[in-house]
């Protein structure tokens, strides 16, 4: 059974993707590959002698069955790089993954419609608001949302896509033995329980090292056709992920923000350099080509039938959110008027509130 050498290979952390990668192309056989003598490995292009010491080192501490049924046993699944299911955008890119694990519905997803979408960690209410609105506009149709599972943006991302019955792939830095960050335990086993797939290049025992973190950004971007930046520093991952974005011939789009919020300079360095301006749906299925059915986003952009003085406060309340006494000098209504409209408006889901007595659309 060749398949559990793939995971003999990857269960060694001193060696990387791009090493098993070159040893299989070179044998090509995946267990003579792992098998291999010194000397032959001296004979592959490319790969250092202190490389190939290192692997045989590490090689011989391997129990191949043992690794094999540690996956098996945690209901993990996997995919390798001579799998024929293996996804197609992902095996074009430089630096496949040499195994795929993930959990989850992968096949329910639709590979062909994949969106990634990055952003700060620390995303403004602005930044997140923005994302809501553009992907609340693709809802019920067939365009899978790939992100990182972090904090921030990527939160939203696939809290989003969940509410808006997209289907999502979480891509994770870690082993399936880990959960980070912690705080997104629920939105992990939604994701697996239905909504999409959580995916990993990383044996079930590595731990979210900081490294990997930029290393799982390929993958991000590797398996969509194109990449949304809700919002970036100029030192940020998101901004890793746009510039693999464009190496791997993949198209960029970018969420412009507040030019005084600092999470916005890296946007608006990628925006001079020709990314595409995205202000709502339609700029990314033109800048990707892609068609998709209507009927869903119309009932979820439809409102109920407003009462004059509802359409008065909504008005009021499209640009940004406003207090109470605000919408009080602008409406003109009564307080008690004012205040029964507003939870109203709340039950009906028009408009919600963001603290204390401020409101805003829903």
């Amino acid at each position: 059974m060749k398949r559990k050498y793939w995971i003999a290979f990857s269960s060694i952390e001193q060696i990387d993707s791009s090493f098993i990668q070159k040893l299989y192309e070179h044998f090509g056989d995946i267990e003579t590959a792992f098998n291999a003598s010194i000397a032959q490995l001296k004979q592959i292009d490319g790969i250092s002698v202190k490389k190939c010491e290192n692997f045989l080192k590490y090689r011989d501490k391997v129990d191949i069955d043992r690794t094999f049924t540690n996956v098996e046993t945690r209901g993990i699944n996997f995919l390798t790089l001579d799998d024929e299911n293996y996804p197609k955008m992902l095996r074009q890119i430089s630096n496949p993954p040499a195994v795929l694990y993930y959990k989850g519905k992968l096949f329910e997803c639709n590979l062909d419609k994949t969106l990634a979408v990055v952003g700060s960690r620390r995303a403004s209410t602005h930044g997140k608001e923005d994302l809501k609105k553009i992907l609340s506009e693709l809802a019920g149709t067939d365009i899978c949302i790939v992100s990182g599972l972090a904090s921030g943006i990527d939160t939203v991302a696939h809290t989003c896509a969940i509410e808006n019955n997209l289907k999502t792939i979480g891509v994770i830095a870690s082993g399936f033995d880990f959960t980070y960050p912690a705080s997104n335990k629920t939105l992990y086993q939604n994701i697996e329980n239905g909504y999409g797939a959580i995916l990993s290049e990383y044996y079930p025992t590595f731990e979210p090292i900081k490294f990997r973190f930029p290393q799982r950004n390929r993958i991000v971007s590797g398996l969509s056709y194109g990449t949304l930046v809700a919002e970036a520093s100029l030192k940020s991952g998101a901004l890793i992920t746009a510039n693999l974005t464009l190496e791997q011939g993949r198209e960029l789009m970018c969420i412009p923000g507040l030019i005084s919020n600092p999470n916005t300079e890296g946007i608006y360095k990628l925006l001079k350099n020709g990314a595409t301006l995205v202000t709502e749906s339609a700029d990314i299925l033109n800048a990707l080509n892609w068609e998709i059915k209507t009927e869903a986003q119309g009932e979820q952009l439809t409102l109920p039938m407003l009462t004059p003085d509802e359409e008065k406060i909504y008005k009021n309340l499209e640009i940004e959110e406003k207090g109470v006494d605000e919408l009080l000098a602008l409406t003109k209504l009564k307080l008690d008027d004012l205040l029964i409209n507003l939870t109203t408006m709340e039950l009906k889901g028009i408009i919600k509130q963001s603290g204390g007595d401020r409101y805003k659309k829903g």
